[in-house]
């Protein structure tokens, strides 16, 4: 089971974000028949099984066994990924892309250099899989909490002039089997945590 699948067949978007589907994926974490999914998600076999078929179709689940049962074969089936991430590449030519937008300092530019990450990682992912290669990669994640807007300003100022400084030093156009690499740093408000008296 992978840990992340990518989808970006229109397609299979559409049959992952149905919500018994969904559901029925979420079941799928270790592997289960039709009949047994059907206890748990209050259908009938034929129901759950019209919902898997389509799924399977579509790579998001996969045979995990077959036990004989008399006459009869009981398949299980197990999800393909333990969690699933839409590509903007699904929406096809109404997809953001970050290459349209202008305002580079406006939200939705950002939220277009996520839909590229997305949507080019996935794809270089699906590559390294297919041929067994490893794909290497870099993530940074933290949190900041700035003092003012003042110093929220200086150290984009001062990130920027250190991100320059290091493509400087190591960017080679030239060398002979160099690799180019995208480099991306953002930076965003992040979210409020819900208030645990509210409701959910």
């Amino acid at each position: 089971m992978l840990d992340v699948q990518v989808i970006d067949d229109p397609a299979a978007a559409t049959v992952a974000l149905e919500p018994t589907r969904s559901r029925l994926l979420a079941e799928l974490s270790a592997p289960a028949s039709a009949a047994t999914l059907a206890t748990r998600v209050g259908l009938t076999r034929q129901k759950v099984n019209y919902h898997l078929n389509a799924l399977e179709v579509h790579g998001l689940v996969r045979l995990a066994e077959e036990r004989k049962w008399g006459g009869l074969t009981e398949r299980l089936l197990v999800a393909s990924a333990a969690s699933y991430v839409v590509s903007p590449g699904a929406m096809g030519p109404v997809a953001i892309d970050a290459n349209r937008e202008v305002d580079r300092l406006s939200a939705s530019y950002l939220i277009a250099l996520g839909a590229r990450i997305v949507r080019e990682v996935g794809g270089l992912v699906r590559r390294a899989r297919d041929t067994g290669k490893r794909l290497a990669t870099l993530a940074v994640d933290t949190e900041i909490r700035f003092r003012s807007a003042a110093d929220r300003a200086a150290f984009s100022s001062e990130l920027a002039d250190a991100v320059t400084r290091l493509v400087s030093k190591y960017h080679d156009e030239s060398a002979p089997g160099g690799r180019s690499h995208r480099l991306v740093v953002v930076a965003h408000p992040q979210p409020s945590a819900p208030d645990p008296k509210e409701p959910s």
